[in-house]
């Protein structure tokens, strides 16, 4: 039996902590876990969470609309007209520049319902820290402008991202016909300049084969933004989920939070894909032998739970000469990863010099011979 869906939850939530002190802002600081005011130094303890384990929740019900509606929260958010990138603001700004591509963003009145965050991976790398992995990145790159190393190293402010992913659970069974192949060999006789040599020659005798196989799958993190190009996040990778804390806006102090936008139906399709991959391992293990080949897998799907999480991300956008150059750091790790810069000037440089040391080389072995 169907259920009525939740009423909206009260617009706006904010996540400002005024300063017992001097009553300016705290901010999350990664360094030693607390909330810091900038602005007097007073340092207080984060408040612990009565609620220590993380629960993940029911995905059919998610599509049905049948969240209890402590689960769904509206936050205030912009989209970017450049990269389309959903941002939580405060409630006290009004513009800004977007974190993700350095566009000026003005904010609107416009409200995102989504399901709450059920946990946090809390930032482990303070801003100096990230900027001085980004800055060691952009120095091995030598043949990157060195205008854009010198913009870098000025210190200009990064953006402190908590960037939205799904995790998905399952229990998973599957069925599958294939062929195990055994190799062998045979000796044949031929014939090389008129006289007669033997060789051993390769085969495989394949063997009808069928089975099951199951896994149970836990935590299969799927990217829920579009804002940078998958190519850079998927390559922040690993995140140790172990340190994922119970979702508390005491985090978020200090930083920008993004909106997902990969519907869960769509992270899904992708964390199937995910699964499907390390189920053919499952299979091709299962069958054995020297190669293996499958023919048909048939794969029972049961108990899928999810939950939104956050994860925490480092964020530069420099324009140079007219170009957006963007640099994200993994929070957690220090990991780098952004769009290459390349100097013209240096590749030509390099390809002259390539050609004045081959002309050189040329000449003396001309000389020697």
């Amino acid at each position: 039996m169907s259920q009525t869906p939740p009423p909206p939850p009260s617009p706006e939530q904010t996540h400002r902590f005024p300063c017992q002190q001097c009553g300016a802002d705290y901010r999350f600081d990664p360094g030693n876990g607390t909330l810091t005011c900038d602005h007097c130094g007073h340092v207080t303890a984060m408040e612990e969470n009565d609620t220590p384990t993380i629960r993940e929740l029911d995905f059919r019900k998610a599509l049905n609309d049948q969240l209890p509606a402590q689960e769904i929260e509206e936050t205030r958010v912009t989209q970017c007209p450049n990269c389309a990138a959903e941002v939580a603001f405060d409630a006290a700004a009004h513009s800004t520049e977007c974190p993700f591509c350095a566009t000026p963003v003005v904010a609107d009145t416009g409200t995102h319902r989504h399901i709450k965050p059920r946990a946090v991976l809390p930032f482990a790398l303070s801003e100096r820290q990230a900027h001085k992995e980004m800055t060691q990145w952009l120095g091995r790159l030598w043949f990157a402008p060195n205008g854009l190393k010198e913009y870098a190293r000025k210190g200009r402010k990064m953006n402190g991202i908590y960037v939205p992913y799904w995790t998905y659970d399952a229990d998973t069974k599957t069925k599958y016909t294939g062929q195990r192949g055994t190799i062998y060999f045979v000796t044949e006789t031929v014939m090389v300049d008129g006289k007669r040599q033997q060789r051993q020659v390769q085969k495989i005798r394949w063997t009808p084969v069928s089975g099951r196989v199951a896994r149970f799958f836990d935590d299969v993190l799927v990217l829920a933004s579009r804002a940078l190009p998958k190519r850079y996040t998927d390559a922040l990778t690993p995140w140790d989920l172990s340190h994922l804390r119970p979702y508390s806006p005491e985090f978020l102090a200090g930083f920008a939070a993004e909106g997902y936008t990969v519907q869960l139906d769509e992270g899904y399709d992708e964390a199937r894909h995910i699964m499907d991959g390390i189920i053919e391992r499952d299979i091709r293990f299962d069958i054995g032998g020297d190669r293996q080949q499958i023919h048909q897998m048939s794969t029972k799907v049961s108990d899928v739970t999810f939950k939104h999480i956050l994860l925490p991300v480092w964020l530069a956008a420099y324009k140079y000469r007219g170009k957006t150059y963007r640099f994200v750091v993994n929070g957690q790790s220090g990991k780098v990863q952004g769009e290459r810069p390349w100097s013209a000037w240096k590749i030509t440089f390099a390809v002259l010099l390539g050609l004045t040391a081959a002309g050189i080389i040329g000449f003396l072995i001309a000389q020697n011979q």
